[in-house]
This record gives C-alpha cells, sequence and structure tokens, in this order.
C-alpha cells in the first residue's frame, strides 16, 4: 500500500492484519481526492476508523493543513503512529484513540472544527455507519460547510439524512460507495455539480 499522491507520493505504509480489516484502496483514495481537489489544501480533516491511518496520511501528502486519526484498536493506532514515523512527519496531526462517539466527544470539548470528515466503519456494521453519520449531524465539529464522506459497500443503503447532514452525491467504484453529506440548510455549498451516481 502506497501514498498516491502528494509530497510522499509512492511511499510505502505498513498495513494491518485480519480478515475484518479493508483498508481504502489506493483507486479509491484517489478517486476521493480527486473529487475534493484543491480544496484539501489547508484544511482540516479528520480520518474516523482510521484503520492504518492511509486516508489522513493522503491528506496531509495533498496539503491538508491538520488531521485527526480516530481510531478505537491499539494495534491499529500504533500502525498509524509507524506509518507517520516511517514517513517523517512530526506536526500537522493529532492522533486520538477512542471509540468515535467518545472521540467526537472530546474533539468537541477542544474546539475542533473540521472541513473534511472522512468515515470508514467496517462495511458489516450496518449500524455503526447510521450511529456515527448521526453523531456528526449532531455535533459542534462540523460547519455549515463541512463535507461528511462515508465509504461503504454497494449493497449497503444509507439514509438520504442524519440530523443535519444531507447526502448530496452517490459515487460508486467497484463494490465500494463513497456518500457525500453536508448540512442540508446549505445543500451542494460549494462542491462541484456532477452527476448523483457515477458507474
Amino acid at each position: 500500500m502506497r501514498v498516491v499522491a502528494g509530497q510522499y507520493r509512492g511511499l510505502r505504509l505498513k498495513g494491518l492484519k485480519g480478515d475484518q480489516l479493508r483498508p481504502t484502496s489506493g483507486r479509491m483514495r484517489e478517486t476521493l481526492f480527486d473529487v475534493l481537489g484543491e480544496g484539501i489544501r489547508g484544511a482540516q480533516f479528520l480520518d474516523a476508523y482510521a484503520g492504518s491511518g492511509a486516508v489522513g496520511i493522503e491528506a496531509l501528502s495533498r496539503g491538508a493543513a491538520r488531521v485527526v486519526f480516530l481510531e478505537r484498536h491499539r494495534a491499529a493506532a500504533e500502525t498509524i503512529r509507524r506509518n507517520l514515523e516511517t514517513l517523517g512527519i512530526e506536526s500537522g496531526f493529532q492522533l486520538v484513540t477512542a471509540k468515535v462517539e467518545a472521540g467526537i466527544e472530546r474533539l468537541a470539548r477542544q474546539g475542533a472544527r473540521f472541513d473534511y470528515i472522512f468515515l470508514d466503519p467496517p462495511y458489516a456494521e450496518i449500524r455503526e455507519y447510521h450511529h456515527t453519520l448521526r453523531e456528526f449531524g449532531r455535533s459542534g465539529i462540523i460547519s455549515a460547510a463541512s463535507l461528511v464522506i462515508a465509504e461503504h459497500s454497494c449493497h449497503c443503503r444509507l439514509e438520504e439524512n442524519y440530523a443535519s447532514l444531507s447526502k448530496i452525491r452517490l459515487l460508486r467504484h467497484g463494490d465500494s460507495q463513497l456518500a457525500f453529506y453536508r448540512c442540508a440548510i446549505h445543500g451542494a455549498c460549494g462542491l462541484p455539480v456532477l452527476p448523483q451516481e457515477d458507474e
């Protein structure tokens, strides 16, 4: 597994072992950041269910000002730490080892606000998607312009709305999909106007 583009392009990342672990593929990361485009530069980015940290590290490589890695499993958190050390990344990040709900509360108390939030729970944990998206929609860590992106299986149907969040785009890539959400009162709010569903 390698960083796709940016400052650390081509550098190898350590993965995680286990049958239940499914890292975001290089092609899916490329698709995600192609959509985000230049908006990632100087952005505040939250990588929830961070796993190996590949998505958050990709954000740093492409110019994000700060990335928070939120991961509850200590083995995964240690892999994130090793990947950051291997790439020589010493600043611009925070590693929070906690369940997502507790992490959201902690970040809210710190006054954190994010331009982009990416979440990628295990595909089989459908309730986790619904619960977490609802928590993000109720939290104080998003603003009117925040974009929340969930990677999920094409066999999982997410709701159109979670609290203040409203789905604005669904992008399919093989057996996976990216669902994009913004605050409902602001609609697409600056995201490029693209087809609702891509093959």
